[in-house]
């Protein structure tokens, strides 16, 4: 269709499939830009739906809010990759411009279809995933090659900040955590010599032009993103030079419009190996607000509007520090209370970011703080000094 080629102009409305933190950014850059936002989630309370012009609240499949929310958007997108395919399906056969469509999107959704692409993958890029074994039935297990333990066993659907996966040394933790798991289809992934791990955050526009964000190491604790610090500080130019170069392959490959996420680990014999697809901007992309030209959340807008990417240029080196639900109970396991955020906002180089959510968990996502500096080592000990703050363990 030729008008689908045609930008979509501030003034109109984009659609976003859920309303957590990530659906919050996306509206507040689309409003930034003249943008009016519908959001649809199934949540009462949530982050992007209190602050959009439009919050259609009703579970992802319901025909009849897919059906208000094409007739009011000209493009819709998702902040994370457990919305059902056959949401995206719906919006755009309704002629809905879907960025990034369902295709693209399942492909994230199951670790198996996943691993089988990056092995795929391999061939163009050489860089592949961990080794790794599906199991669907009790009869793969016996066929587990033993040089996959230590390894770590992930459900195939649904796992997130380290849920749905388990650590298991032999064959008999194998058992027990499959049985844990209700034997629903997993993955085995060896477990590997890590000597870190990074991000790389890619943008693919409607018209084929790809931009690529400097790369992002990243330090995890209990499977949730602890920091992000860019310029990555272990990273040689020649790993960085070939992580984005596969990154915006693999962009390119499944013909994927919007911002797409890719996380590597980096082997302690200094080989590069692919740990999962994010098909959305990504916590450790958060440093793109404060520190580039373009955040992760504007290059959304722009390849969902169809205009032309923005400059993913570097201003400021940063690490960001995430927020979790922990903080609002130091000293009380009872009552929450707030983080003594004029503390944190005494340094003058940390940039914080809340989220809006109601009530606080414990490793409850709740914000992040983009702490800058003129080089890479004074935002990192700014970044420490704020953790020290907040009492976090930097």
């Amino acid at each position: 269709m030729a008008d689908r080629l045609e930008p979509i102009l501030p003034g109109s409305y984009l659609g976003i499939l859920g309303g957590g933190q990530l659906g919050r950014m996306f509206t507040q850059a689309a409003q930034a830009m003249g943008y009016k936002v519908c959001v649809l989630d199934p949540d009462s309370d949530s982050p992007a739906g209190s602050i959009a012009e439009k919050f259609i609240q009703a579970d992802y499949t319901n025909s009849i809010a897919l059906k208000e929310m094409a007739a009011l958007c000209a493009a819709v997108s998702t902040e994370f990759e457990n919305v059902p395919a056959q949401a995206l399906d719906d919006l755009e056969s309704l002629g809905v411009f879907v960025a990034p469509r369902s295709s693209c999107v399942s492909l994230a959704q199951n670790r198996i279809a996943e691993k089988k692409f990056l092995a795929t993958w391999k061939s163009e890029t050489n860089i592949g995933p961990v080794p790794y074994f599906v199991i669907e039935h009790d009869a793969d297990i016996a066929h587990v090659p033993t040089d996959l333990f230590p390894g770590i066993l992930k459900t195939a659907r649904m796992g997130y900040d380290g849920k749905g996966q388990v650590t298991i040394d032999d064959t008999e933790g194998l058992i027990a955590a499959w049985n844990h798991f209700e034997r629903v289809p997993c993955v085995l992934e060896k477990r590997m010599e890590l000597d870190f791990e990074v991000s790389a955050l890619v943008v693919r526009g409607h018209d084929d032009v790809v931009v690529a964000y400097p790369v992002s190491q990243n330090i995890h604790r209990s499977g949730i993103l602890h920091t992000s610090t860019v310029p990555a500080p272990s990273l040689k130019p020649a790993q960085e030079k070939k992580i984005v170069d596969a990154a915006k392959a693999l962009i390119r490959k499944i013909d994927y419009v919007g911002v797409l996420c890719i996380e590597f680990f980096v082997l302690k014999n200094g080989e590069i190996v692919a740990n999962e697809i994010a098909p959305r901007p990504h916590n450790s992309g958060h440093y793109t607000m404060d520190a580039c030209v373009s955040s992760q959340f504007e290059q959304q807008v722009r390849a969902m509007a169809r205009l032309p990417l923005g400059d993913t240029r570097q201003l400021a080196p940063v690490s960001m520090l995430n927020l979790l639900g922990d903080l609002w109970f130091e000293g009380s396991e009872d009552k929450a209370r707030e983080p003594a955020w004029n503390k944190v906002l005494a340094h003058p180089d940390a940039k914080l970011h809340l989220y809006g959510k109601s009530a606080p968990r414990i490793g409850r996502k709740m914000g992040h703080i983009n702490c800058l500096g003129e080089a890479l080592n004074e935002a990192r000990q700014n970044c420490a000094a704020v953790a020290t703050e907040l009492g976090i363990e930097p």
